[in-house]
C-alpha cells in the first residue's frame, strides 16, 4: 500500500482514530494483538505514527502495553466495567442535573439522539450514542468536570462495544435515552438524573452481572430523596435552584 502524503502529526492521528474506530466497533476484538509492522503496512505509513498512536491509545485505557505480551486490545471484564462505570455512576447524572439547573440548551442531544435513530450501522450508532451523553453532561457549567467525564469516554464506549456484540440492546436504550431527554427538556433536574442513573446502572448489570453497584444505586437514591425533600428556599441558598 503506498504512504498516506500527509504531515507526520496529521499520519498519527489519522491512524490514531482509525485504530480507535476499528476497536470500538470491534473490528479489533479485546485481547487482540496490535503489531506496529501489521498496522503499518495496513495504513501505508511508517512504523512511528503507529507507535505514537498506540502510545496514545495506551494513555485513554484502550490498550495495554506488555514488555512480554507487546500491545493488545483491552481485555473488559466486570472489573474493568464497574471501574469504568462507577466513575459514570457518581459523575454523569450530577452533571446533567446541574446542566438543567442552568437551563442550558440541550439541542446537541436532541440532534444526536436523531442521528442515532437514523444510523444505518453500529459505528454511526455507537458515535451517535456516545455524542448524546457528551451533550448532557457538557453544559454542566464546570468544565473540570466535564473533562474527567471526557477522560472515561472511550473505556465506557469499548465496555459498550463488547456488550452490544454479546447482546445488541439498541432499542431499549433509545427508548430510556428519549426518556431522559425529555425529563430534561421539561426542567426536571432531579428526575433527569435519576433516569440518567438507573440507565448507566442497568446497562453495566445487564452486560457484566458481576459488576456490584448495589452501593452506588442507594446512594443515588438516598441523594435524590434529599434533593426531593429540600424547601425552594433551601435549593436556592445552595445555588441549585
Amino acid at each position: 500500500m503506498t504512504s498516506v502524503p500527509m504531515p507526520i502529526p496529521s499520519r498519527t492521528q489519522y491512524v490514531l482514530e482509525e485504530i480507535k474506530r476499528r476497536i470500538l466497533t470491534g473490528r479489533l476484538t479485546p485481547g487482540q494483538a496490535l503489531v506496529e509492522a501489521d498496522l503499518a503496512a495496513q495504513f501505508g505509513v511508517s512504523k512511528t505514527p503507529v507507535r505514537e498512536a498506540l502510545k496514545t491509545l495506551a494513555g485513554t485505557g484502550l490498550v495495554v502495553m506488555s514488555q512480554y505480551k507487546g500491545v493488545t486490545v483491552r481485555t473488559v471484564d466486570a472489573d474493568m466495567a464497574r471501574a469504568v462505570y462507577d466513575v459514570r455512576l457518581l459523575l454523569e447524572p450530577e452533571a446533567l442535573r446541574r446542566a438543567v439547573r442552568r437551563g442550558a440548551s440541550l439541542d446537541a442531544a436532541r440532534d444526536a439522539l436523531t442521528r442515532a435513530d437514523e444510523a444505518t450501522d453500529t459505528a454511526e450508532r455507537s458515535l451517535s450514542n456516545r455524542e448524546f451523553h457528551r451533550a448532557l453532561y457538557m453544559p454542566c457549567g464546570n468544565p473540570l468536570l466535564g473533562r474527567m467525564l471526557d477522560e472515561v469516554r472511550d473505556q465506557a464506549a469499548l465496555v459498550s462495544a463488547v456488550a452490544w456484540a454479546a447482546d445488541p440492546s439498541w432499542e431499549r436504550e433509545a427508548s430510556e435515552h428519549r426518556e431522559i431527554l425529555r425529563l430534561a427538556l421539561d426542567g426536571d433536574a432531579n428526575g433527569a438524573a435519576r433516569a440518567l442513573h438507573a440507565h448507566i446502572a442497568s446497562f453495566v448489570r445487564r452486560a457484566f452481572p458481576d459488576a456490584d453497584l448495589d452501593a452506588d444505586l442507594d446512594t443515588e437514591e438516598a441523594r435524590a430523596g434529599q434533593e426531593a425533600g429540600k424547601a425552594p428556599e433551601a435549593q436556592e441558598e445552595d445555588g441549585q435552584a
